[in-house]
């Protein structure tokens, strides 16, 4: 089998580090979620991911697993729909929830659509937008009828503060009726990233400059947006034991604050 590189650095290497997480999961005998994709295409990049990101966390194959949920659940009634994914990088995601008949929107930066399209190519129905998510531009390829189901996995904590607003308020105002679907990482992550965290010897984590308290992203969004119709926050974590006892304790509003990220879902 002929290896590829990858060549990436910075935020867009961190693509690898999620598919690193889904492939490994994937190919558990007893793993939750089923990604035969993902793992095709960590088997032919050239990379030392251990090496990098040290043992597969499984973080982020849960929250691809509350992402699919999400999409599919919203493809039920909109079994045409128009998915729109921000900065996904080799996320696989198209292929767990096609229900045949949806389509799909890549938004990446050039250098990421590049080497996406080295494994998953634009077809009919999945087309690929190189550009940059901050610019807005993305959102003029978009047909806002009927509303799309907008998706940004991983990348708002990347970005600054005002970017994040932005986009989300230009999300509200282009597309009512719309849902957004994206993460946020606590402010203890936030501030460890802008201090230089290594995650390993060899890997240092790209800054992530934005990050909330559970407690502070309802007040926060609602106040950035006034049209919002609904909030919904969905906890992960790290941890494989504590995956089935996690939502129990949290309806009875234990442990909120041990949380690592939490899934927002905002429906416009």
């Amino acid at each position: 089998m002929t290896k590829i590189k990858p060549n990436l650095a910075g935020i867009p290497e961190t693509m690898l580090w999620t598919l690193y997480a889904r492939a490994s999961e994937a190919k558990r005998p007893n793993g939750f979620l089923k990604d035969p994709l993902a793992l095709k295409i960590f088997e032919t990049i050239d990379y030392d991911y251990e090496k990098s990101f040290g043992p597969a966390n499984v973080l982020f194959a849960r929250r691809a697993l509350l992402i699919d949920k999400a999409i599919k659940l919203w493809l039920k009634r909109h079994p045409d729909g128009l998915v729109v994914s921000l900065g996904e990088g080799l996320e696989t995601q198209v292929q767990r929830v096609d229900n045949g008949r949806m389509r799909w929107l890549s938004v990446d930066l050039p250098e990421a659509i590049e080497v996406r399209e080295k494994f998953i190519m634009p077809a009919a129905r999945f087309k690929h937008l190189a550009a940059d998510a901050t610019a807005i531009t993305w959102m003029d390829h978009v047909d806002p009828q009927p509303a799309p189901f907008i998706v940004a996995q991983g990348l708002f904590m990347y970005l600054p503060p005002k970017d994040v607003e932005t986009i989300f308020v230009s999300i509200g105002q282009r597309f009512p009726r719309s849902k957004l679907l994206f993460d946020v990482v606590p402010r203890a992550l936030s501030q460890r990233t802008l201090a230089g965290h290594q995650e390993t010897p060899d890997y240092k984590l790209p800054r992530m400059p934005w990050g909330l308290e559970r407690e502070e992203i309802i007040p926060t969004l609602k106040r950035w947006h006034s049209g919002i119709k609904k909030i919904e926050l969905h906890p992960y974590h790290f941890s494989r034991k504590r995956a089935f006892i996690d939502p129990i304790l949290d309806r009875f509003g234990f442990w909120k604050r041990d949380y690592h990220a939490n899934l927002v879902q905002v429906s416009f």
